[in-house]
Formats: structure tokens, C-alpha cells, sequence
């Protein structure tokens, strides 16, 4: 049995409560009074005109590749190092990628590719803030502009980060939130759209509403409703709002824990990381991060599989993150070839992320930095270590 896992999902205590009154309330589909309390929490704390929760990030997505009227041949750009949903919701609706390479510091798309990369086929931008630590979204935002391509922002890691300031997801035109079991902020599945430009926000509702303009008839703004444009149904549950709820009241105090988590890995595994030639994340000075996850980058794929070996003798659970998606068996269909995006490849073969989730304990958290301390080069350089097979990990 593995003693110390690479994620446990959290739940609030006395999140019962909230759940019970949703039972109590008879509205257990989507739009139910809980729904409505996240909608409202998120609104004021981001200060965004229209939040809408959704049953995943990945159908956020497709709202969004919807109301940006995403057809087939256009582009969009998106890194290659992120997860399938960034751009399958595009590709949905018909559209190319076109992935772009990442930072080697942050890991986040390097903008510097950007206008390169843009044709007037071009739709959409979609920049993923990978571990909730911000884009260069000035540049990405100014360029954008220049050739009036709306920026999608991937913010599922990203939920309360900041970039200058300002909360990401609050930056582009739309952003998108996930509340998987794996993120700061779960119901178990879930996410939500953010609308920044309010000439999105009632075509946003008719889709999440299969195509129905049934929200203008619960407003009184219309007799009866029907059916006016695509959509489908991506309400998620009240229960699941219900428990959802009693995690973002608690905004402060979980992100307050996860800093903490967060800088206690960086501080104790600063000195071993540099003698044993291996990075740790970046962050810039005009951001803050969501503490999201924690990640140690390799000398080589070698070094990493022997890592996470060690680790996993001592019953301690860490995973490797993302493929590049331009050389998946989807992205050699769309062009990809080895090369396109040398960081990329290169830091998706080895990058490992060490166990982090709301209520690690500092004693766990402490094994995990124990364990890390005892390896040294040597160890991670041995001979004949078998590959880890490459599959997305958690």
C-alpha cells in the first residue's frame, strides 16, 4: 500500500452541511441555489462580469470554442505541452492546431514564437498558465490585439494566481477553471467558464442551456422558451455546486495551506536540487502563483525513472505530467514532427511532480523531502534503468 499518494482529493469538513441543504432544497440538476452562490463568490472575488459552471474544464472549452464561432480549417494556437482538452475542444468544431513551443523557465507558452505562428486563418490564442504561474500575458495580450485574435486562457491550474495584480483568467477574453479531484478547488468533476467580455455572456448562457434561451424565460424576458442555437447540456449537478461552495468560502485559508506546502518544498530542496543538477519551478517577480502543483526537472529521462523508483520503494507516489501533443498519434495527423518543439520534448521526459494536495501533513511532506535528500547524481545516473512507459500520468 502506498503510504503517502500523489494526490487526495479534499473536502471541507462540515461540507455535509451544504450538502444536506442541497438534498433539502429538491434542485439537484444544474442552476440550483448553490450553483447560483458559486456563480455570485466567484463573480465579486475576481470581479469578473459572468462566471458559468460547467461539468468539466474540457466542456468550458467547448463553450468556448462555440461562442468564438470555431469552424473547420481555422487555427488555433495552443502549447504542445499541455493536456488533450486544451485543444480538443477546437478541434471539435474542425479546427488545426497550431502548437507552439514552451519558456524554459516557466514552462508556460513562449510568446516569442507567437506572431510567427499567426495567420489570418487564426481564431483563437490559447496560453495555459501551467502550475498556476502566469503567461507573459502583456505580450501575448498586445499581440492578440494587433491581429484581433481573441486569448482564450487555460486556466486550469491557475484559479486565484496572479499575473501584475490581476487574478488570471481575468486577463483574455474567456478563461476556462477546472474543479477536477486533482486541483486546489474540486467537487470531484467540474469547472466553470469566466466571461471577461460581456458580449459573450448571454449567447454563453443559450449554449450551456442546449441551444435554449430558457434563462430569459426564468427572468420573465420571454413567454415560453425554445430552441435558438447549438449547445448542449453542460450543467453540472447543485450537489456537486453544494460541495464546491464550502471550498471556495474557504478560498484564503486552503490557498494560505498550499503556499505553505509550496515553499516548504522550495526552501528544503533548493541546495540538494542545484548540487544534483536538477531545476525547480520558476516564478517571475510580477507573479503569484496558484500553488498548484510542485515539480522537480530531471538532469535526463534516465534520472527521472530512477527518481521515481526510489520514491516508490519508500512508498512515496510522484508521476510525470504531459506528453508533447505534436507528437501524439493525433498530432502527427495534424503536422507535428520531432523538432517542432524542442523544450517541450525535452522537458516533458523529465519533469516529475512530488505529492502535494490540500491536508498533506508537514510530517508526509517532510518524508517526501527526506526522501529527495537521500539521493544524490550518482544515484540517479545508474545504468540499464528500464523507461517508465510514456502514458499521461495524473
Amino acid at each position: 500500500m502506498i503510504k503517502i499518494p500523489f494526490n487526495k482529493p479534499y473536502v471541507v469538513p462540515g461540507s455535509e452541511n451544504y450538502l444536506c441543504q442541497a438534498v433539502a432544497n429538491m434542485h439537484l440538476s444544474g442552476d440550483g441555489p448553490f450553483t447560483k452562490k458559486c456563480h455570485a463568490l466567484l463573480e465579486q472575488v475576481l470581479g469578473v462580469p459572468k462566471v458559468l459552471l460547467s461539468t468539466s474544464c474540457t466542456h468550458a472549452l467547448e463553450m468556448a470554442a462555440l461562442l468564438l464561432d470555431i469552424k473547420p480549417d481555422d487555427e488555433v494556437i495552443v502549447p504542445s505541452f499541455t493536456f488533450v482538452s486544451t485543444i480538443n475542444a477546437f478541434v471539435l468544431r474542425g479546427a488545426k492546431p497550431i502548437f507552439i513551443d514552451i519558456r524554459s523557465d516557466t514552462l508556460n507558452l513562449d510568446e516569442t514564437h507567437l506572431e510567427r505562428l499567426i495567420t489570418k486563418k487564426t481564431k483563437a490564442i490559447v496560453p495555459v498558465h501551467y502550475g498556476g504561474i502566469s503567461c507573459e500575458m502583456d505580450t501575448i495580450l498586445k499581440i492578440a490585439a494587433g491581429y484581433g485574435v481573441p486569448v482564450v486562457e487555460d486556466n486550469a491550474h491557475g484559479l486565484f494566481g496572479l499575473y501584475k495584480g490581476r487574478y488570471l483568467g481575468t486577463l483574455g477574453s474567456l478563461a476556462t477553471q477546472s474543479f477536477h479531484e486533482t486541483k486546489n478547488f474540486s467537487c470531484g468533476e467540474g469547472g466553470a467558464l469566466l466571461i471577461n467580455e460581456p458580449k459573450f455572456a448571454e449567447r454563453a448562457e443559450i449554449i450551456r442551456e442546449k441551444g435554449t434561451n430558457r434563462n430569459r424565460f426564468f427572468r420573465g424576458m420571454v413567454d415560453k422558451y425554445t430552441w435558438v442555437d447549438v449547445g448542449s447540456s453542460f450543467l453540472p449537478s447543485d450537489i456537486l455546486a453544494a460541495l464546491l461552495y464550502a471550498q471556495i468560502e474557504q478560498h484564503e485559508q486552503i490557498q494560505q495551506k498550499r503556499k505553505l506546502i509550496w515553499n516548504l518544498y522550495f526552501s528544503r530542496l533548493s541546495d540538494w536540487a542545484k548540487e544534483n543538477q536538477i531545476d525547480l519551478p520558476h516564478v517571475p517577480e510580477n507573479c503569484t502563483p496558484a500553488y498548484h502543483l510542485f515539480y522537480l526537472l530531471m538532469p535526463s529521462l534516465e534520472a527521472r525513472t530512477k527518481f521515481i523508483a526510489i520514491l516508490k520503494a519508500q512508498q512515496i507516489t510522484s508521476v510525470f505530467h504531459y506528453l508533447p501533443l505534436h507528437l501524439s498519434e493525433m498530432g502527427l495527423k495534424f503536422g507535428g514532427a520531432s523538432g517542432d518543439c524542442p523544450v517541450t520534448e525535452s522537458y516533458s521526459d523529465r519533469l516529475v511532480r512530488l505529492p502535494f494536495y490540500n491536508d498533506l501533513t508537514f510530517d508526509d511532506q517532510m518524508k517526501v523531502v527526506d526522501a529527495c535528500l537521500s539521493i544524490t547524481f550518482n544515484d540517479l545516473h545508474l545504468k540499464n534503468v528500464k523507461p517508465v512507459n510514456k502514458k499521461y500520468a495524473a
